[in-house]
């Protein structure tokens, strides 16, 4: 039988600290970059929405991070898919920051640098990921008609005596939706079609549908959908968090310097935390990770 090359990989649920809940990823851990198709049929395989690929670049002097969606699409931002590849690496006890300074962390996401802070928190000893987003931009508004009929609902489920559904963007374009309450949020049932059409005609990715709450517990809650790049329904969307608390607190909606949870993946079953908070010159996006499988896959 021909040898062949064995990596390992973390299945992490993140933006949880219970196995089983939050957003899966899968972190496979190389000694370099590999072949375009290996990394695409790895993600594939998983079938996760993301899948992301680390090793530590000694050159960088940094942990570099490559992310691909079942269909291939290779993406950035700093997502779950940043957020787990990191709390992987730590969890591994990599030593991903020992050259780098203090107040100065990052690691590179598709060649650029994400600057994120770390803590453990002092239970559990989970590494607690902060990333640090660019301030939100508004790019345009979408007309309410047109994004509740592609999301099954009427124009008057979507709130639009406060806000209208806008294009926003940090790292990531998204667009953000206001759905009046939690009951129409989980009830509505997206079409795929039009989703893609709106993404392409106003070139943003994701549509990410918040209800404010009610509950001391989180500010909001939200479903994510992505058909764009392969992703239905995502359970926690870190790339979507910083624009949506950008948009919030330029809304007057939430206040700066002040940390607050989005409540996200109720309707999968699989819910999930992210801490956020929009600072005058970043947005704070982050949270924790928990290992739930370990392996091996060969190449």
């Amino acid at each position: 039988m021909e040898k062949r090359t064995t990596l390992q990989y973390y299945v992490l649920d993140v933006f949880s600290n219970t196995s089983y809940k939050g957003n899966p990823l899968s972190v496979v851990f190389t000694d370099g970059d590999l072949e375009l198709e290996v990394y695409q049929n790895i993600a594939k395989e998983f079938g996760y929405s993301e899948t992301s690929f680390v090793y530590y670049s000694a050159a960088q002097k940094a942990l570099n991070v490559r992310s691909f969606t079942p269909i291939g699409f290779e993406i950035d931002g700093a997502g779950h898919n940043l957020l787990g590849a990191v709390c992987g690496a730590l969890l591994k006890k990599l030593p991903i920051f020992e050259e780098q300074d203090e107040t100065n962390r990052f690691v590179m996401m598709k060649n650029a640098p994400i600057p994120l802070s770390v803590s453990f928190d002092p239970v559990t000893q989970y590494p607690v990921v902060q990333m640090h987003q660019k301030p939100a931009v508004i790019k345009q508004e979408i007309p309410t008609y047109k994004i509740a009929v592609a999301l099954g609902l009427k124009i008057e489920d979507l709130d639009s005596n406060d806000f209208v559904p806008s294009v926003v963007q940090t790292e990531v374009t998204h667009t953000m939706v206001p759905i009046k309450n939690s009951q129409l949020l989980n009830d509505c049932v997206p079409d795929n079609k039009l989703l893609i059409e709106i993404s392409k005609e106003y070139q943003a990715e994701g549509f990410y549908c918040f209800a404010m709450s009610q509950n001391e517990d989180h500010l909001v809650e939200t479903r994510f959908f992505n058909p764009i790049i392969g992703i239905n329904e995502d359970p926690a969307t870190g790339t979507a968090a910083g624009p949506l608390i950008g948009f919030l607190t330029q809304k007057k909606c939430a206040k700066l310097n002040k940390e607050y949870k989005i409540l996200q993946g109720v309707k999968l079953n699989q819910p999930s935390l992210i801490e956020v908070m929009c600072r005058e010159n970043d947005i704070l996006v982050g949270g924790s990770s928990i290992i739930t499988m370990k392996g091996e896959l060969y190449v």
